[in-house]
């Protein structure tokens, strides 16, 4: 098969547990954000945008949506006799008996011989639930300028949340001298943002080594980063300033789709420079009834909406009873919310419904309250 010169691998097998009910049954990468994408969506956008043609998709937990979703690969134009999405799941067994990566690095080496098959010069790692737009060919381009061994995608963060990341302290040109994992006192705020390029042959190699080493946690982070240093090996941060979200809790999910509500927002999802593609569903356009009022609200196709939306965040094929209120709240396809009810500082999960005169939330709550249960109605705790 001819070389391609970048391959990517989007590790998309997390649990999301965080996350809690949203992802008992639904792989965090394939949770819905925006109103009508998946989070999957945005490392798969960046890629086609960048040009790179062959994508390796890793799953793992509650992956059959996940799997479905990305293996129609014409959704992101990459589906051509030259490019194409891959999905990739575990061969190996833990001691659980159920197949597993054991960690970041395992699952590439777990997956060699599909990377062997194209011949890569280097190799794009990324991260699967994050949302961001990046080109990575000017990365690829920043690479080979410092002929690194390796480059880091870095975004400053505040150095009060440094320690929740690992962090690189760089020396001249962004060369990295230093890896801190999660530190308590952090010399610098440039966090990992699980993005990596990696020259394919000198990773190929590690990889195969990292295998026989039984002390390993096959993990870029906490192994192959440490070691690349420790060797003396050319690694560079690479540092990004556009939007970037991690969405691994309930309030950062429900914060960066509340983003959508400015509309000067960095992630400009109708920027047609560069688009992010998602499933075309073909569904009819978002209604507002006579009794309805809307303010500051980012409403997407299929809605109804009959009762008070405001600062609030509604996606597709949502149903808002006249005389219902949706404050401070992201609701999700398919939610009803029934005459009377109130939502307040919420995230209601996929197709549940608040039923008549219902309260859900508080205005005063410093968390965000997940709905994913039915609530009946006249229910005062957010609960059936």
């Amino acid at each position: 098969m001819a070389q391609t010169n970048m391959l990517a691998m989007i590790l998309a097998g997390g649990r999301g547990s965080r996350l809690h009910d949203l992802t008992n049954k639904v792989a965090k990468p394939a949770v819905a954000y925006g109103g009508k994408y998946r989070i999957i969506d945005f490392p798969l956008s960046n890629c086609a945008n960048s040009g790179i043609d062959i994508v390796g998709v890793l799953t793992q937990y509650e992956s059959v949506l996940l799997n479905s979703y990305v293996a129609a690969g014409g959704r992101w134009g990459l589906d051509t006799k030259d490019s194409g999405v891959f999905v990739l799941t575990p061969r190996e067994k833990a001691d659980s008996g159920l197949d597993v990566y054991r960690g970041t690095a395992d699952a590439i080496s777990q997956n060699i011989d599909f990377i062997d098959a194209y011949d890569p010069e280097y190799l794009l790692v990324l991260s699967g639930d994050h949302i961001y737009k990046m080109n990575y060919d000017k990365m690829l381009a920043f690479h080979k300028a410092n002929k690194a061994d390796a480059t880091i995608a870095v975004r400053g963060v505040p150095i009060k949340e440094a320690s929740r990341f690992g962090i690189m302290n760089t020396g001249k040109d962004n060369m990295i001298i230093e890896f801190e994992e999660k530190p308590a006192k952090p010399k610098s705020n440039l966090a990992s943002m699980g993005i990596y390029i990696f020259n394919w042959k000198t990773m190929r190699k590690m990889l195969i080594e990292d295998m026989k080493n039984p002390n390993s946690s096959h993990d870029f982070g906490k192994d192959f980063i440490p070691v690349m240093l420790s060797e003396g090996k050319a690694l560079y941060a690479y540092e990004f300033s556009g939007y970037w979200k991690d969405v691994g809790t309930i309030d950062s999910l429900w914060e960066a789709n509340m983003d959508l509500l400015d509309s000067e927002n960095e992630l400009d999802l109708d920027d047609t420079s560069w688009k992010i593609y998602s499933e075309d569903t073909g569904i009819t356009p978002a209604y507002i009834a006579e009794t309805a009022k809307v303010d500051r609200a980012y409403i997407n196709q299929g809605a109804a909406i009959g009762g008070e939306v405001k600062n609030s965040v509604i996606f597709s094929n949502v149903k808002i009873a006249p005389g219902a209120k949706v404050i401070d709240s992201v609701l999700m396809p398919g939610v009803t919310v029934y005459e009377g009810a109130t939502v307040t500082r919420a995230l209601v999960a996929d197709n549940v419904k608040i039923g008549k005169d219902a309260r859900v939330g508080s205005s005063k709550s410093e968390e965000i309250l997940l709905v994913a249960k039915n609530v009946k109605g006249e229910d005062k705790n957010g609960k059936e």
